[in-house]
């Protein structure tokens, strides 16, 4: 929607952005796992502390249809529309775009009128994106420059390739799909840019039937996972370089850019390494002309008796780290790190992007250990830290506990039974959980926070 000046949630760099006013709202993606035709919804939680509602749900809109499993979302629009070459620069913060990932349906979420009860004001139906890109099971949602990306995790029969197409800002009208040139890419997952330097990356999980059902250990046993990272002339939407980091590194997921738009580099999670079930950080960085990685941290697997795990496991006597989701503070500073299996938040000082030092972890869930939160220390949590979002002065984190239905019965067979929590962090990267933020969900199962007026991995930026 054009306006006569910039939207006020839009800073021209990371270092202006991070003096915003603080967020009062959060917007979840929440699913039903119970399939009785109930269906998922976007749920608005009060952020504010001096509020009688702190902590608490104070919206929600439902979907129009069941079965969507509402995963990753974002928004239309973000301060990448400053960018010198963008060709909306009044355009605003608006609108949530939210793909179910099992139905391939896209809707449109209006906040603007009331920001604690947005309404679905446009579905984008499956098939009208296969006649424009030929893409199905979307996940990742980043408002660039020039429109609104999307990655679809393969075809619609459910086999490679997956890829990024584009909606337009205005009209949400499907675009088409983004490459030009593909090269060896046929896995997909997310993808993120550094604008300064005309680059986009893109990661690997696996095709929708690999997933969709579990995980299947054959498949992870013959490293038939995601295990490369791609990287692209951004302008030119042509394949330029793939990096293999590893038969043994399964699941090469969620990308976090440096946000300072000279820093060309940023980091990567695996989520598990055949060798010992480790989990592991990658740094990817600009080398004389083209890109290369670089494992930073490694974070073990963690000893455990056979009748304490999934069956899964078992034969494994080990709990994995699991790390499904990274976070990076907007000065480049701070990394969070997510263990959903063992059931920890880790804070790393990556101020010194090859030296990444330990700063701040807390527990909560976990396949065997069940760490309680403070507000409620009776009562064992499983899930874990998954999906992990920041604001944009650092001094919050957000976090869920929910991965992906089929995926959480399989490492939590009781059920997830779903919460948010929330830890303050302070200027040395140190962790303390807030007592009084515990967010459960009857029946549904939470994943992606979205942060009213952005966040630190809605947007991108064109200047230091």
């Amino acid at each position: 929607m054009p306006q006569w000046k910039p939207d006020p949630t839009f800073y021209p760099s990371p270092r202006m952005a991070m003096q915003a006013p603080p967020e009062t709202l959060a917007y979840l993606a929440v699913f039903n796992p119970q399939k009785d035709g109930r269906p998922d919804a976007i749920a608005v939680v009060d952020l504010a502390p001096s509020s009688p509602t702190y902590g608490q749900l104070v919206g929600k809109v439902d979907m129009p249809h069941p079965g969507d499993e509402l995963h990753h979302f974002g928004w239309n629009a973000c301060s990448s529309a400053l960018c010198p070459y963008a060709p909306h620069p009044h355009v605003e913060r608006r609108y949530l775009v939210v793909p179910g990932l099992r139905s391939s349906r896209i809707h449109i979420i209006d906040t603007k009128p009331d920001p604690r009860h947005p309404q679905v004001v446009k579905v984008i139906e499956p098939e009208e994106v296969l006649g424009r890109a030929r893409y199905s099971r979307f996940h990742t949602t980043h408002c660039g420059p020039e429109g609104i990306y999307v990655s679809g995790l393969g075809s619609p029969e459910g086999d490679a390739p997956g890829g990024v197409f584009l909606l337009d800002h205005d009209s949400f009208d499907v675009l088409g799909q983004w490459e030009v040139h593909r090269g060896p890419q046929g896995l997909a997952y997310d993808f993120w840019w550094h604008l300064g330097y005309d680059t986009m990356v893109t990661s690997e999980w696996g095709t929708p039937n690999m997933i969709e059902n579990g995980l299947n250990p054959d498949l992870l046993l013959s490293s038939k996972y995601g295990r490369h990272l791609h990287f692209w002339d951004l302008r030119r939407r042509r394949h330029l370089q793939a990096i293999d980091l590893g038969a043994e590194h399964q699941m090469v997921l969620e990308l976090r850019a440096a946000h300072d738009p000279t820093k060309p580099y940023g980091f990567v999670n695996v989520v598990v390494s055949l060798k010992d079930l480790s989990s592991s950080i990658w740094l990817w960085r600009r080398d004389n002309g083209g890109w290369s990685t670089r494992k930073i941290i490694e974070i073990p697997a963690e000893p455990a008796k056979p009748e304490q795990l999934p069956p899964l496991l078992q034969g494994f006597k080990a709990v994995p780290p699991l790390v499904t989701d990274i976070n990076l503070s907007l000065d480049d500073r701070l990394l969070y790190v997510s263990c959903w299996g063992t059931g920890e938040l880790r804070a790393y000082d990556v101020s010194d992007p090859y030296h990444p030092k330990l700063t701040g972890s807390v527990h909560l869930g976990g396949i065997v250990r069940r760490t309680p939160h403070p507000k409620k220390p009776s009562q064992p949590l499983n899930g874990g830290p998954q999906m992990v979002e920041v604001s944009r002065d650092g001094r919050r984190v957000y976090f869920t506990n929910s991965l992906y239905y089929s995926w959480d019965e399989q490492f939590y067979p009781d059920g997830v039974r779903s919460w948010m929590a929330k830890v303050d962090a302070d200027s040395a990267g140190h962790l303390t959980l807030d007592p009084n933020f515990l967010v459960e969900f009857d029946g549904y199962r939470s994943h992606q926070v979205r942060l009213e007026g952005g966040d630190c991995s809605s947007d991108s930026f064109c200047y230091p």
